[in-house]
């Protein structure tokens, strides 16, 4: 007999509280789209988790959900980290706290570490070309767009950027690391640019958008000679569950 699996998003944690709400439409979208291609008369169990910056560690977050989960009939959980780079907190720390969640677990719960979302390249790269879209206006053709993550100083973990840049006609830049945004606006105003976008590369509306914003703003009264674009982050939307969805086995 097949038991059906129970699905956890993992996200980095914020003391703002914008991301958790998100986080907890996305898993409702979710599960809509899971009953959809599932058939199931009841909901599919969809929770979300914070890898830091919640009262509990992960690990005891799954273990928590997994005995849930277990009483409802579920004998396997598909763990999907919403992480956009392949940093330390996906190549290490997540599988550490899954690591000890098993071994508290044993064999009552299959836990199935899923890819995280940024490999999904050409679907996030659409998303981000929608946001591009939806500021555009009768400058769109002369403008420059900056892609700007988080960035990572995990070797290699940058790559995944630039390749979204590059699919978007747009440089990267970083908040956390060099190429950093200002950096990156110095160096276009020398190549002669006045109409500038930026495309941040995060899932939803927080702090560091927020101080996006207001270095975009701050940077504009400063040199009025600039028109700055700014595009929304990806947000809470079916084709970003699609992509999600893509992600479970």
């Amino acid at each position: 007999m097949n038991f059906p699996s129970a699905y956890l998003l993992v996200s980095h944690g914020s003391r703002d509280p914008r991301p958790e709400v998100a986080m907890q439409g996305l898993a409702d979208l979710l599960r809509d789209r899971l009953q959809q291609q599932q058939g199931q008369s009841s909901f599919p169990m969809v929770e979300t988790a914070q890898l830091e910056l919640h009262p509990l560690p992960l690990h005891q977050q799954i273990t928590a959900f997994a005995s849930r989960a277990r009483a409802e009939g579920c004998d396997r959980l598909q763990i999907l980290p919403l992480f956009l780079l392949e940093g330390v907190h996906v190549k290490e720390d997540i599988p550490a706290e899954i690591a000890q969640a098993h071994d508290i677990l044993g064999t009552t719960m299959q836990l199935d570490l899923r890819p995280h979302l940024g490999s999904q390249i050409s679907g996030l790269s659409h998303l981000l070309q929608s946001a591009i879209q939806a500021v555009q206006d009768s400058k769109a053709g002369d403008r420059q767009w900056i892609v700007l993550s988080h960035g990572s100083r995990r070797v290699g973990s940058n790559q995944v950027v630039e390749e979204m840049a590059n699919r978007l006609q747009a440089i990267p830049a970083y908040w956390s690391i060099s190429p950093n945004l200002e950096e990156r606006i110095d160096q276009l105003i020398q190549a002669g640019h006045r109409d500038l976008g930026i495309l941040p590369y995060f899932l939803f509306p927080g702090g560091i958008t927020d101080a996006i914003g207001q270095l975009a703003r701050e940077r504009s009264q400063r040199q009025p000679e600039l028109n700055i674009q700014l595009a929304e982050p990806i947000g809470t939307t079916p084709e970003l569950a699609e992509l999600i969805l893509a992600l479970t086995a």
